[in-house]
């Protein structure tokens, strides 16, 4: 064996060390990138009084409930923030969502569930929830039946 086989040997095993950190730091770059993506609700409506909403982008899901004056969010992957707006005309009253048990689960006290309380009642709703610098917005309404 030469000497240019031998150092090869060597430094093979420090190579792939090295380019598996760097492939995994890169990767954890571009996952940490501003991107926005838009979230359409699931079948095309939306009742959050009976617990019907679901909105969708990709494998990432949000699941709307509104009880005992809390309107309740549920993710498929953990949040790092949500904002939820209602919406009435050009004016938006925002709701930062607080983590409840985990951060697959946000909840807030909001006027929501007053809103939709009658048959036949709707309620133009903002969403944004941020994962990594990932933003998923939303623009959709609620219609109770």
């Amino acid at each position: 064996m030469n000497k240019h086989t031998k150092i090869a040997i060597l430094v093979a095993p420090i190579l792939a060390v090295l380019g598996y950190a760097a492939t995994d730091m890169y990767s954890e770059h571009q996952a940490s990138e501003k991107r926005v993506f838009v979230m359409q609700p699931q079948g095309g409506s939306c009742d959050i009084k009976a617990d019907k909403c679901i909105l969708q982008s990709g494998e990432f899901l949000l699941s709307f409930s509104d009880k005992n004056g809390e309107t309740v969010i549920n993710s498929t992957y953990p949040l790092d923030t949500a904002t939820l707006f209602l919406v009435d005309n050009d004016e938006a009253a925002s709701f930062q969502l607080g983590m409840n048990t985990s951060p697959y689960y946000w909840r807030a006290k909001t006027s929501l569930g007053e809103r939709i309380s009658k048959p036949g009642s709707s309620q133009k709703l903002r969403i944004i929830a941020n994962i990594k610098g990932g933003s998923y917005i939303s623009e959709f309404t609620t219609k109770t039946l």
